[in-house]
């Protein structure tokens, strides 16, 4: 989820866990920790793309780190504030710090939960940015603050902020199966045979849903809206795999295509090799755009392959935001 999530978060922990004990320190320093997991966003600056992707939400998103780094500070914080015995601040980081990976275990993205283990846990029914998630979730936590230490009020707002942030986190999954069968269906009435159907949120709300299909030679791509009257249509992506010839033989490549665990397609453009990845869909509500969201160029100098991520457009991304609302009230 974005930073001012994993904030939320992390403070509305750290009230829970030690907020009767050591007051608003217990949200700062909870909303710290909600932010320390997404530092391996660093390692952009000191390694290539792709080891950086595989980098992002691995370790310091696992339960690994969140038992080691949470006896470490709890430790550390147990010698400086003795109003905490070191199990009740070790407990404190431990919580602080897994609960961010499980949030992000239900975007597209997911995370390494069970780090070293090659498994990315990713149940893709929420966007990394959703308002009706994150701001009643602030307002209850605001109102907690302004509450005196130990009050009932306190810990009422703050236990509030917490349920109604995972009762809509629950909806989400219910509307994501909804959504799923309504794209079964639509695929069973057009007589389309598939491989296999993945199914995600749009853009900042849960009403709007898209699909990846695959099929042999291509992937077809569709959305749906629970204000939809129209059938749902799917468009063609060819997947164009061919067009990566002894590119794809290339380590760098090779991972590449592990991260985006099948889901690309490839585009020949005048810039040279261009790999989708199409698990995050595409800068554009059109289906038929070729617009995605994370494009790498793969580009060979010798015996050495560089991969690049095209940089994003933000005059695109703005469009998006306005055709998205258009698009949220049905076809």
């Amino acid at each position: 989820m974005d930073s001012v999530t994993q904030i939320v978060l992390g403070a509305a922990v750290g009230e829970a866990v030690l907020g009767k004990k050591i007051g608003n320190k217990a949200m700062v320093l909870g909303a710290i920790a909600g932010t320390i997991p997404d530092l391996d966003v660093l390692s952009s600056h000191f390694t290539d793309t792709v080891t950086a992707l595989e980098i992002h939400r691995g370790f310091t998103h696992s339960i690994v780190f969140a038992v080691t780094f949470g006896l470490l500070f709890g430790w550390l914080l147990s010698l400086w504030d003795k109003r905490a015995s070191l199990k009740e601040w070790s407990w404190f980081w431990f919580l602080c710090f897994v609960t961010h990976p499980l949030l992000d275990a239900h975007t597209t993205w997911g995370t390494q939960l069970f780090w070293p283990l090659d498994l990315r846990l990713a149940y893709k029914n929420i966007f990394v940015i959703d308002p009706l998630y994150t701001l009643p979730f602030l307002v209850f936590l605001i109102l907690a603050m302004l509450q005196k230490r130990g009050s009932i009020k306190r810990r009422k707002y703050n236990n509030l902020g917490l349920i109604v942030s995972s009762a809509y986190m629950l909806l989400t999954i219910v509307l994501k199966g909804i959504s799923y069968t309504k794209f079964q269906s639509a695929l069973d009435h057009q007589n389309i045979d598939y491989l296999a159907l993945d199914t995600k949120p749009s853009p900042l709300n849960t009403i709007l849903w898209t699909a990846n299909v695959e099929t042999k030679d291509a992937f077809l791509i569709g959305d749906y809206s629970f204000f939809d009257s129209k059938p749902i249509q799917f468009y063609s992506h060819p997947k164009n795999h061919e067009a990566l010839g002894n590119l794809r033989e290339f380590d760098k490549v090779q991972r590449l295509i592990k991260i985006t665990q099948g889901w690309y397609t490839v585009s020949e453009k005048d810039k040279g090799i261009f790999l989708n990845d199409l698990r995050f869909g595409m800068i554009s509500v059109d289906p038929q755009a070729e617009k995605y969201a994370f494009s790498f160029l793969i580009e060979k100098t010798g015996n050495e392959v560089t991969v690049t991520e095209e940089e994003k457009d933000t005059r695109e991304a703005k469009k998006l935001l306005t055709d998205l609302w258009e698009r949220i009230k049905g076809n």
